[in-house]
């Protein structure tokens, strides 16, 4: 039932890690026994590339694509060097923890499109390495951003044939969870399940414990506000993109979680509230917001805007969805001026167009609860 099971940003214990090989054991047996018995059907999704009579700009979008791991590195040199030569890619963050990954990644992609976009996620910022002893994480965000500019990597707004796109600077706070803790089973404390707290490096006024760090990253937007405000006035159409999510319903209720904490260190309520003054507090159809970070495909549209996250992810995730990843990555958000069908390769956010969440039920799902009875 659950296609997605460690998030992205947890790097767990041995001894957690053994029970979550577990819980992917319980997962796995409970998707296929849904699948055999069709309470589950998804058709295929064909490449969204397949668009090349395309009038105007293509928009793709892909997230997460921790180049790090040597599969998906080889994947993004396999990408064509010539169907999307006229095309956008927007980079929804994680690209890669080395800063060598992150420029050879960036190199490709440019190669590749006419334009790519990117904003900073946490793994891109991890200082862990012996190269990068002497760095902060902030350090790191200002040679990422100079590798950006060298490469020629948009991260500022930009309009392209009247579409308006923004890149939107974000991070996490733990106030941005507001559904009732699971309190019935030991979940182990976020410093233990999240490596952010030991490979990121910060100032000693910035922390992931409070708002502070939402707060620096999202007054790095304020430098673009004119930007923004020309977008606004002039484009009928606009894409903003975030590496975090601006709303915890973009994410599975806790008590269907391995870990029932993530919310705390996955959104941002400052991203939301900017995301409103882009957009409008009503949004509209011409209202789009990418977002990566969870590793779940995602496609819903709360309150006027339509969110998406499409990522690349892990390896081992790719192998337990039904419809994989490298073969329709990455997704054709926008085309022949206008925006693209529901992705359909998403199963939380399907779900929950036929389930209401209950934030305050906080009994475990049963997989859930079998993977902590097991440990």
């Amino acid at each position: 039932m659950v296609l997605e099971i460690v998030p992205s940003c947890l790097g767990l214990s041995q001894k957690l890690s053994h029970s979550i090989h577990l819980s992917k054991q319980i997962a796995s047996r409970e998707y296929e026994r849904d699948v055999k018995n069709s309470c589950i059907i998804r058709p295929q999704i064909m490449p969204s590339s397949n668009h090349a009579e395309a009038v105007g700009p293509r928009v793709f979008m892909i997230s997460d694509l921790h180049a790090d791991y040597s599969e998906n590195m080889t994947w993004m040199k396999d990408l064509s060097t010539m169907r999307h030569k006229k095309d956008v890619l927007l980079v929804a963050g994680d690209v890669a923890e080395t800063y060598h990954n992150f420029v050879l990644t960036m190199s490709l992609l440019t190669d590749k499109f006419e334009y790519v976009f990117y904003v900073p996620g946490n793994h891109d910022l991890w200082c862990r390495r012996e190269e990068e002893d002497s760095l902060n994480s902030l350090d790191k965000l200002n040679k990422l951003l100079d590798a950006c500019k060298r490469l020629g990597v948009q991260t500022s707004p930009m309009i392209i044939d009247g579409l308006g796109i923004i890149p939107l600077f974000s991070w996490y706070h733990e106030s941005f969870d507001k559904e009732e803790d699971i309190t019935e089973v030991f979940i182990p404390s976020l410093e233990m399940a999240c490596k952010d707290f030991h490979a990121c490096k910060w100032p000693e006024e910035l922390s992931n414990r409070d708002t502070s760090l939402a707060l620096y990253f999202d007054a790095m937007n304020e430098k673009n506000q004119d930007l923004i405000k020309e977008i606004q006035s002039e484009c009928s159409q606009i894409i903003t993109f975030s590496h975090f999510l601006p709303r915890q319903e973009l994410c599975p209720e806790k008590r269907m979680l391995f870990y029932p904490n993530l919310p705390k260190i996955i959104g941002s309520d400052f991203l939301e509230v900017r995301l409103r003054s882009i957009h409008g507090a009503e949004g509209s159809a011409s209202a789009c917001h990418v977002f990566g970070h969870t590793h779940f495909c995602w496609d819903s549209m709360l309150d006027g805007i339509r969110y998406v996250q499409a990522p690349l992810a892990y390896p081992r995730e790719r192998k337990r969805r039904m419809n994989g990843g490298e073969d329709w990555l990455p997704f054709c958000i926008y085309c022949d001026g206008k925006f693209a069908d529901k992705l359909m390769a998403c199963f939380w956010s399907e779900y929950y167009s036929t389930n209401p969440r209950t934030p305050h039920n906080t009994q475990l799902a049963p997989w859930v609860a079998r993977f902590y009875k097991r440990r």
